[in-house]
């Protein structure tokens, strides 16, 4: 019985994934094939094309996003030979990956508040960029919509180890669904009702490489207000 619901819950989860990753195919799809028709049959001035090209370039990104996701995915799923791990500032990493995601999402950098004490951890850099970029994504895309507050915080914890916070302000999640963030394929609620683009594999992918690399991570209330908190530990330390 136990082995059956299990069964039937990843079948479920599959099927839901199946039918975001059809959804966030088509979607931006239709829309380039709407503006490069549009621009084909009419005359539009520079002024006017402008636009078209700049939400264009959006929706190749989101596809070019949704590929990566998959890749990522896809290589966890075996053993590989990676490249060797080197001593890493977290510090540098994290604000990068803020830079980056604030750009995608236009919007400004200030969305992101930074409380960075440097620290240097032992990995693959792409390894870092993959798990934090994930986090710091989520939390843009899921904070307030008229109002989004994005924390990330870094800070040592003893002599070999570093805590990385990711928060944001949005709506949070309940405390009887977080054991299944993590899940390959998990996205909560109903995939006709949602309005953030996802596949379901962004926590398991950052869920996968923590754990590769000696970490732990953990989801709780966002202090003092609505939101979530993840946090990430991971050996390292500070660099005076």
């Amino acid at each position: 019985m136990t082995l059956s619901i299990k069964a039937i819950n990843l079948s479920r989860r599959q099927s839901n994934f199946i039918d975001s990753v059809t959804h966030e195919l088509k979607s931006p799809i239709a829309s380039l094939k709407l503006y490069l028709q549009t621009l084909n049959r009419r005359q539009l001035s520079p002024s006017e094309q402008e636009p078209f090209y700049e939400d264009m370039l959006e929706d190749v990104e989101r596809l070019d996003r949704l590929i990566n996701h998959l890749l990522d995915a896809a290589r966890l799923a075996k053993d590989r030979v990676g490249p060797p791990p080197e001593d890493v500032r977290i510090d540098e990493i994290l604000r990068g990956c803020a830079e980056e995601v604030c750009v995608r999402y236009r919007r400004p950098a200030e969305v992101v508040k930074l409380d960075l004490a440097p620290a240097v951890v032992c990995a693959a850099r792409e390894d870092l960029e993959l798990i934090f970029r994930n986090l710091i994504d989520n939390a843009v895309k899921y904070a307030d919509d008229h109002q989004p507050q994005v924390e990330v915080a870094l800070r040592p914890e003893g002599a070999s180890r570093v805590l990385v916070s990711v928060n944001d302000n949005g709506r949070g999640i309940p405390q009887s669904l977080r054991h299944q963030i993590f899940r390959r394929f998990m996205r909560l609620g109903s995939e006709l009702e949602r309005d953030k683009p996802g596949t379901g594999l962004g926590l398991y992918i950052v869920r996968t490489m923590v754990g590769r690399l000696g970490g732990k991570i953990w989801m709780r209330d966002r202090d003092g207000g609505s939101g979530a908190s993840f946090e990430v530990q991971l050996p390292g330390r500070s660099v005076l």
